[in-house]
């Protein structure tokens, strides 16, 4: 029988360890959104031994771009749904082995490089409910920050202060097994 989990982030290995496909799961704390021209623009910065100007360790990423609005000094995210994260199986699993990303987070399912690496490091793959872009804008608290417009608004790396974003399902669990096989 599936179960509900709540958790803060940053989340620990043992914690991600418990998880099963089916499960589901809210996250509260800190999450970054994150698309193509970020994982690029992520990965070369780490193949060249420099820090991000980020933390995504022990974190989420939500593979998302976000409609926002600028009100005053301060931006509000409008809606916020997944993208399909396929694409992202390659330069995301670089990610997962290099800060430990414990929760990426998106629609569809990741390829066997970005799986080892959720087994190897303690991750997990959440899929997200399609049409709740809505639903999960309401969940997203604050933007915190954002990094890299010069990307453009969806590419840019939207560092959010979520409360309880969910419902979310365990679609890759850190042991290999996935909804999709």
């Amino acid at each position: 029988m599936n179960k509900e989990y709540y958790f803060t982030m940053p989340v620990e290995e043992k914690d991600i360890r418990q998880l099963e496909i089916g499960d589901i799961v809210y996250l509260t704390g800190t999450c970054y959104t994150m698309r193509d021209m970020g994982h690029r623009r992520s990965v070369e910065i780490l193949q060249q031994e420099e820090m991000l100007p980020f933390n995504l360790s022990k974190g989420a990423l939500w593979h998302c771009g976000p409609i926002v609005k600028k009100e005053g000094e301060t931006w509000r995210v409008v809606s916020a749904g997944s993208t399909t994260s396929s694409r992202f199986t390659q330069l995301g699993a670089e990610l997962i082995r290099q800060v430990k990303v414990r929760f990426t987070i998106g629609k569809g399912t990741m390829g066997a490089d970005a799986i080892d690496a959720m087994k190897n490091i303690g991750a997990c793959y959440l899929n997200s409910i399609g049409g709740c872009a809505a639903l999960y804008a309401e969940q997203v608290k604050k933007v915190k920050m954002v990094f890299w417009t010069d990307l453009g608004l969806p590419e840019a790396i939207w560092v959010l202060e979520v409360e309880k974003l969910g419902p979310l399902v365990v679609g890759i669990d850190s042991h290999g097994n996935s909804l999709q096989q």
